[in-house]
């Protein structure tokens, strides 16, 4: 009987949990829970952290796109068979001066531009850039009134736009070259640069993205 009940007492007590086994599970849980917060929290604060740049960079690429698609719009059939559709023309910006710019025409118009009436064919588009501004997009409509009369209306394509340059091929030596400015070829006409090279600058992060310029050969079809 003695030690029948000895046996039983000795099971009952190793089916349960001691105190000591009870607070160490309890520290162990909150251990594992502190670090599960703390990696939780790290988490965050690096998605957080990142998100400035990812931000920046879906920005670069939105602009890139956007210049890329106007400027094949404007070499697309019938705009581009003709003279040449991307050229540079001395534009009248507001400050009442004129500068040399890379221009182009849309036949069809733009959706993004934002017209203040209805929007118009025909639309004349020159980039600017302006250190304070960014890049600067000029336009106007060569249906509206006062056409020759009126500087064109103004949208900033990107304020972090912090300097474009213009690459040129040299055909002769075979190789690019990158300049701050317009070119002027033998005959003191502008050149047409083959890509536009825009640095974007924000917080510290700098970001370079280039932009072709299409050609178009006469008589042949624009791909």
């Amino acid at each position: 009987m003695n030690s029948n009940s000895g046996y039983t007492d000795t099971r009952r007590t190793r089916d349960g949990f001691t105190l000591l086994e009870m607070l160490l599970a309890l520290a162990l849980v909150g251990l594992v829970l502190v670090g599960l917060n703390s990696f939780i929290f790290s988490m965050g604060e690096l998605w957080g952290r990142n998100s400035d740049a990812r931000l920046f960079e879906q920005h670069t690429r939105a602009v890139t796109r956007f210049l890329a698609e106007q400027l094949r719009q404007a070499s697309l059939p019938p705009a581009g068979t003709g003279n040449k559709p991307i050229t540079v023309q001395e534009v009248r910006v507001s400050t009442g001066a004129t500068e040399n710019l890379l221009t182009f025409e849309l036949l069809q118009g733009s959706h993004v531009i934002p017209w203040p009436d209805k929007p118009l064919p025909e639309v004349v588009c020159s980039l600017q850039w302006r250190e304070r501004e960014g890049l600067v997009l000029l336009w106007r409509s060569r249906l509206e009134t006062r056409f020759l009369e009126d500087p064109p209306h103004e949208t900033v394509v990107s304020p972090l736009v912090s300097e474009v340059l213009y690459d040129y091929y040299d055909a002769d030596f075979k190789n690019w070259k990158t300049e701050t400015a317009l070119q002027r070829g033998d005959d003191d006409e502008f050149l047409v640069p083959q890509r536009l090279r825009l640095k974007f600058t924000y917080a510290g992060r700098t970001r370079e993205m280039l932009v072709a310029v299409p050609t178009v050969t006469e008589g042949l079809p624009v791909f």
